[in-house]
């Protein structure tokens, strides 16, 4: 890593070629858990209409972009049958989270489940937020079942809870009926869904019809990973429209580019792609986990999602660095998730061929 620092985040592709001195073309990026048959033809013919646009005429590239979002809201609302206005786009989940601590941060210490994504503390720090662990129950060393309860609940004066579902980075999906009795508990409750769109009947479980009972609730969703347009950064916040007006006050004009507002706008609801993609969770998941778990000295956990955390009684720091160096093959590094160490590494699904190549090159690297 440059300057020898733990990358927080995959998909350093950039990076990661520069310390190597290869192309980003020449790795196989397994580290950033995105659709990789992506993005979708709906995606690729609305940016080329924007650039086809004639010089001087009104297109999402030359103008600025509508500070309401209200086509985007629109078409977000439609998707989920809400009111537009308990909907507010972002420049990705990672905007809006910030927004989020500011929230928690008003009400009390949060409780995080560990391990977590670290975006949540970050945001937290920004506003000076206090937190509390809590630590979920991996599995032992031996067969992994799936799904685990969440557990007890810690006693204290805590306010808000932060929940990833599925879960990050273990994949691990709970149903509404067992997060749902959450909402009595705190002031403010966040739902990170980010994932959600790609598990197969995963939208079943979703917590976005509850927002309308629930004033402290907050969902947030990602379209970049499901629509594999992370260059573009666009997510939304489901929630009570007082709270989202009031973020909207706070934030910078411009928040969502042009680009962004008009790739939602057109795609958002396009089930036909969301089902390709669950398709290809629901083949590829189970397929590369069962020959992973062949693999000497590694044991990869269940996962809904569409990546799958591996574990060792070892350090797979050593593996994680011989696969970038000789095989241009990245893997997500744990080591920045609280409550994971040296021996875990999380490999996001890749299509068929490039599975094939990771296994691959785990046999290489493996091999004595």
């Amino acid at each position: 890593m440059d300057g020898g620092a733990l990358e927080r985040h995959g998909g350093n592709l950039e990076a990661v070629a520069r310390r190597l001195g290869c192309r980003p073309a020449d790795l196989l990026d397994a580290s950033a858990s995105l659709v990789p048959f992506g993005p979708s033809n709906g995606v690729r013919r609305l940016l080329q209409a924007v650039l086809r646009t004639p010089a001087g005429l009104p297109s999402p590239l030359r103008d600025y972009p509508d500070r309401q979002q209200l086509r985007l809201r629109q078409a977000i609302a439609a998707r989920h049958q809400l009111d537009p206005a308990s909907v507010l786009p972002g420049n990705g989940a990672a905007e809006l989270f910030t927004w989020l601590a500011r929230d928690a941060a008003a009400v009390g210490t949060s409780l995080l489940p560990t391990p977590g994504f670290a975006d949540y503390p970050r945001a937290l720090a920004c506003w000076g937020g206090s937190w509390s662990p809590w630590p979920l129950d991996l599995p032992d060393p031996g067969p992994a079942v799936w799904p685990q309860p969440l557990p007890s609940l810690p006693a204290g004066s805590i306010q808000a809870l932060w929940v990833t579902n599925p879960h990050n980075p273990t994949g691990q999906l709970w149903s509404r009926a067992s997060l749902e009795p959450l909402l009595e508990r705190f002031a403010l409750v966040i739902v990170d869904e980010a994932f959600l769109p790609l598990v197969p009947s995963g939208e079943s479980q979703s917590l976005v019809p509850l927002v309308a009972r629930h004033p402290g609730l907050v969902v947030i969703r990602s379209l970049t990973k499901l629509l594999a347009i992370a260059g573009l950064r666009l997510g939304y916040a489901v929630a009570d429209p007082a709270r989202l007006r009031r973020w909207a006050a706070w934030r910078d004009p411009w928040p969502v580019n042009g680009l962004a507002a008009a790739v939602g706008e057109a795609v958002v609801g396009d089930r036909l792609w969301q089902e390709r993609v669950q398709r290809w969770v629901a083949v590829e998941g189970p397929w590369l986990r069962q020959r992973l778990a062949q693999l000497p000295g590694l044991t990869p956990l269940p996962s809904a999602a569409n990546f799958l955390l591996l574990r060792s009684e070892s350090s797979l720091v050593g593996l994680r660095e011989r696969l970038e160096r000789h095989q241009r093959v990245l893997l997500r590094d744990c080591r920045s998730f609280d409550g994971l160490g040296e021996c875990w590494l999380r490999i996001a699904l890749q299509d068929r061929r490039n599975n094939r190549r990771l296994l691959r090159a785990l046999r290489q690297e493996l091999t004595p």
